[in-house]
């Protein structure tokens, strides 16, 4: 019985193997995007299931419920530390998968240099889908953060709202029952935004704030004016805080994303050692 495969011979159309040696410049110009794609999948992966883990135990300062205003600076700084150190896992599993399962090769010359890239595109990579993740469940979450109202609550709402919306229920707090809040309350929102800004809140916004919290809540015109000095101070002190949270943690992104991509790196070269059969220093 005659086997179905030819075998090696004339009749073997296979392409023979390029004896050539594959030259460094070729090496760099064609990595292997099957281990980069697994290792950036593993890094998005652990990032998400870490920053996860963080939202349940409170490790977010950028949550919308009224609470967080007792957010202290040591909780800040802990969230910032919190980002690096996952970034450092994440990054570093996804390079050390890279290394690890990357092709072995012949010689050790350039090999740390080799891994290394791998290592920088599975940061790339994983930084890419990190985001896109993250801008998912941001408009998710927007979308139940929304204020609540009407059909045209969405609509009015204007964005930094959720920031002052508990000085927004002092403001028009009263005995009446009004359903017709929604653009007012936008309004005011948006007057009160400007507390945070160089100028400040001109009179003759604070004029109008007073005669909009007057007629909805049927205070007297002092009664009104020390509410709306009273909510505006307090607003200001929430978008000041909430700027300086942001501004760490954005500063803290930054330095994770850094040192996950030395993480990174240093994670491919050891995944290679190890690879190759070399010894891994501590």
């Amino acid at each position: 019985m005659t086997s179905v495969y030819p075998g090696p011979g004339s009749l073997d159309l296979r392409p023979a193997s390029d004896p050539r040696p594959v030259s460094e410049t070729e090496r760099y110009l064609y990595p292997e995007w099957g281990p980069i794609i697994a290792g950036a999948i593993a890094a998005a992966a652990l990032a998400f299931v870490l920053h996860s883990f963080a939202l349940a135990i409170g490790l977010s300062v950028s949550s919308t419920a009224p609470t967080w205003r007792d957010a202290s600076f040591a909780l800040v700084a802990l969230s910032g530390l919190y980002i690096i150190l996952a970034a450092l896992a994440s990054y570093g599993l996804g390079g050390y998968l890279a290394g690890l399962i990357r092709t072995r090769m012949v010689s050790r010359d350039h090999a740390e240099l080799h891994d290394g890239i791998q290592g920088l595109l599975v940061w790339g990579l994983a930084t890419l889908l990190t985001v896109v993740i993250a801008m998912a469940a941001a408009q998710s979450l927007s979308r139940l953060a929304a204020p609540s109202g009407s059909e045209a609550g969405g609509s009015a709402s204007v964005a930094g709202e959720n920031i002052i919306a508990f000085e927004l229920d002092r403001l028009f707090r009263s005995d009446r029952r009004n359903t017709d809040l929604d653009y007012p309350r936008s309004e005011a929102a948006r007057i009160l935004l400007t507390t945070s800004s160089h100028a400040g809140m001109q009179p003759d916004d604070r004029a109008y704030l007073v005669r909009l919290t007057s007629a909805y809540t049927g205070l007297a015109q002092p009664d009104a004016e020390r509410r709306v000095d009273d909510v505006a101070a307090r607003a200001k002190q929430d978008l000041s805080r909430a700027r300086r949270s942001m501004v760490v943690l954005a500063f803290t992104t930054g330095a994770a994303a850094l040192l996950g991509a030395a993480a990174a790196w240093f994670a491919a070269c050891a995944g290679g050692r190890v690879r190759d059969g070399e010894p891994v220093p501590h």
